[in-house]
């Protein structure tokens, strides 16, 4: 079975290019994932603590990238490595490892991407907090018959 689930965020915009085939063109995104690793018990600050995925989407996945995915969005794909090989300009095999995207989807809010975005800012001198968990306060002395679950 050739199976691969990832979250993590952009490191830059979808690059989408269209190809020509026979019934009409198709959309082909390709992006990089920054997927962060679980901590080690290693102490060196120097330790890389993400890796790169490169992945390609194909046909409406493809356009979904181009219209709603840019630098930094927080996505969760499922698809399938796939490998292959080219032979560059200086005559040079290249092999290339890639996750062909299935599915893919957001994995976090807007309101909590803006906030990490602007959190993030290195232009900001003060960091700004993050926006909630997404849960809704509700005040003290509301009776828990008013809410609407028990």
């Amino acid at each position: 079975m050739n199976k691969v689930i990832l979250m993590g965020r952009l490191t830059r915009d979808p690059d989408v290019r269209y190809s020509q085939s026979g019934d009409g063109s198709m959309a082909v995104a390709r992006y990089t994932l920054a997927v962060d690793r679980r901590r080690a018990r290693s102490n060196d600050s120097n330790e890389q603590t993400a890796d790169f995925i490169s992945c390609v989407a194909f046909g409406r996945s493809a356009e979904f990238a181009e219209k709603y995915l840019h630098q930094g969005t927080k996505i969760a794909i499922t698809g399938r490595i796939q490998t292959g090989s080219y032979t560059n300009k200086d005559g040079q095999r290249v092999y290339t490892t890639d996750v062909v995207v299935e599915d893919q989807e957001f994995a976090e809010s807007k309101a909590s991407a803006a906030a990490s975005e602007a959190a993030y800012t290195p232009s900001r001198s003060n960091p700004v907090t993050p926006a909630g968990d997404g849960f809704m306060n509700i005040p003290d002395g509301v009776e828990d018959e008013g809410l609407p679950f028990n």
